[in-house]
C-alpha cells in the first residue's frame, strides 16, 4: 500500500459530516477566494472525478433537482480540490450536473487540500452514504475501498454505517457473470433475484429465464434449487439441504465470496470461488493470517 493510501482522512471513521462539515449556503460567501469557507466558482471550472462510482444518473431525478435549484439555488456546497488549473469534484457531482441543467453560472463550493488517495476514498464513501447507487455500483465501490485502502468489511461497516453482512452480500454480487450484473444494474433484476442467482449452478441461463418470463424472487429461488438437485447426486447431501445452505451463506458472508459445501457419509469438501488474483490473495491471507 502506498504512503498516500495510508494517510486517510481522520474524519472517515466519524462519518462524512465530521470530515466535510455541514456547511450550507447560509454561511458567508468568500468571493475573493482568500478564506477557507464557502466560495462561488464558475460551473465550467469544475470537473468530475474519473473514478466516480456512480455511473447511472436518473434523468427525471436530475430534472427535479434542477427545478429545485432554479427556485432555491444550491443549498449544500460542492466539495472540491484544486486540480489541473481548475477544480475536481470530491463530493457533489449530482448537484453540479443539476446546476448545469438549471443554467447556473456559479455554484457554492468548499475547497479542501486532498491528495489523490484521499479524494478517491472520500468520493467512494460519500456516494455510498448519500447517493442512490445501484447494487453493482455500491459493490464495486466497496471492492475499491478494500483493495486500495486495505479496509476490512468490519471497518467499512463502521465507516458507511451499514451492516457487515450487507457489505458481504453486495460483494458476492461481483461473482455473478457480467451479463447478470448488467441486468441488475439496469433494474431488470432485483437484489432478491441476485441473491438466488449467486448460488445457482448456471446463473446466466437462469437470469435469462427470470428476465424473459418476469419471474418473482420466490420463483427464481425455486428454479435455483431445482437446478442444483438435477446437477448434484443426492448422496452428496447426507446433511439436510437447509443446514448446508445456511452454512454456505454464513461462510459466504464471512469471506464475501461464493462458498459451496459438499457433505456425505464419509466426509466432504468446501469450495471457495474467486474470480481475480486479488480475491485469491484475500483468501490466502484469511487462511494464513499473513499479508501476501
Amino acid at each position: 500500500m502506498s504512503e498516500a493510501a495510508r494517510r486517510r482522512p481522520s474524519g472517515l471513521g466519524r462519518g462524512l459530516s465530521a470530515l466535510l462539515g455541514d456547511a450550507s449556503i447560509e454561511q458567508p460567501i468568500d468571493r475573493d477566494g482568500d478564506g477557507r469557507g464557502v466560495r462561488m466558482i464558475d460551473v465550467a471550472s469544475l470537473a468530475p472525478h474519473p473514478e466516480q462510482p456512480r455511473r447511472h444518473f436518473d434523468e427525471d431525478a436530475l430534472d427535479e433537482l434542477a427545478k429545485s435549484i432554479q427556485a432555491r439555488g444550491v443549498i449544500q456546497p460542492i466539495v472540491v480540490r484544486a486540480f489541473g488549473g481548475g477544480y475536481q469534484i470530491v463530493a457533489g457531482e449530482r448537484r453540479w450536473r443539476a446546476a448545469q441543467r438549471a443554467q447556473l453560472h456559479e455554484v457554492p463550493v468548499i475547497v479542501h487540500d486532498f491528495d489523490e488517495a484521499e479524494t478517491l476514498e472520500i468520493a467512494l464513501v460519500e456516494n455510498i452514504q448519500r447517493a442512490d447507487l445501484t447494487a453493482i455500483e455500491e459493490a464495486e465501490a466497496y471492492k475499491k475501498l478494500i483493495q486500495r485502502f486495505g479496509h476490512s468489511q468490519e471497518a467499512l461497516a463502521r465507516i458507511v454505517h451499514k451492516s457487515r453482512s450487507h457489505i458481504a452480500n453486495l460483494l458476492r454480487l461481483l461473482d455473478l457473470p457480467e451479463s447478470v450484473r448488467g441486468d441488475l444494474a439496469e433494474g431488470r433484476l432485483t437484489m432478491g433475484h441476485a441473491r438466488a442467482l449467486i448460488t445457482a449452478e448456471d446463473p446466466e441461463s437462469l437470469a435469462r429465464q427470470v428476465v424473459d418470463r418476469g419471474l418473482s424472487v420466490r420463483d427464481t429461488e425455486a428454479l435455483a434449487r431445482r437446478q442444483k438437485s438435477v446437477s448434484r447426486p443426492a448422496t452428496h447431501r447426507a446433511v439436510p439441504d437447509a443446514d448446508i445452505a445456511a452454512l454456505e451463506r454464513q461462510l459466504g458472508d464471512l469471506l464475501g465470496l461464493a462458498v459451496q459445501v459438499r457433505h456425505g457419509r464419509d466426509g466432504g469438501s468446501v469450495s471457495i470461488s474467486y474470480q481475480s488474483l486479488d480475491q485469491l490473495d484475500m483468501i490466502c491471507q484469511r487462511l494464513t493470517g499473513e499479508s501476501i
